[in-house]
């Protein structure tokens, strides 16, 4: 089973990624320079995507399922983790765990950009 979920992330993700990088691609040579127009439109259209792919799992079927792994974990993980990011603080959202979700958002952003600029110093 482990490996099923496995290749079904793989497939996924490797869709995800080749559509967020012609997206990205597309967005950039169709727009103004200086702002990250196919960043910005990938992170919108993976959580909207994530959202009404949880909602019609966690409905019909099961978050569990086969599908649900490749299209959630797999396709809009591969095609942007900040979907899965705001799916997971939707969920503390509505769990009412809010301390969680003030954490989990603060240290996300905050610590990201942070450890973000290290490695960019490290790296120079």
């Amino acid at each position: 089973m482990m490996i099923k979920s496995l290749c079904l992330v793989g497939l996924g993700s490797f869709v995800g990624g080749a559509l967020k990088y012609l997206i990205s691609t597309w967005m950039k040579n169709a727009c103004s320079q200086g702002f990250p127009w196919g960043t910005l439109m990938v992170n919108l259209v993976g959580c909207f995507l994530i959202g009404v792919l949880f909602a019609l799992f966690s409905r019909y079927s099961s978050t569990s399922h086969p599908w649900c792994l490749l299209l959630t974990t797999g396709l809009c993980g591969g095609f942007t983790t900040f979907s899965t990011f705001a799916n997971e603080s939707l969920q503390m959202l509505q769990n009412g765990q809010w301390g969680g979700f003030i954490t989990y958002v603060s240290i996300s952003v905050i610590a990201g950009i942070s450890l973000t600029a290290l490695g960019y110093w490290v790296g120079k």
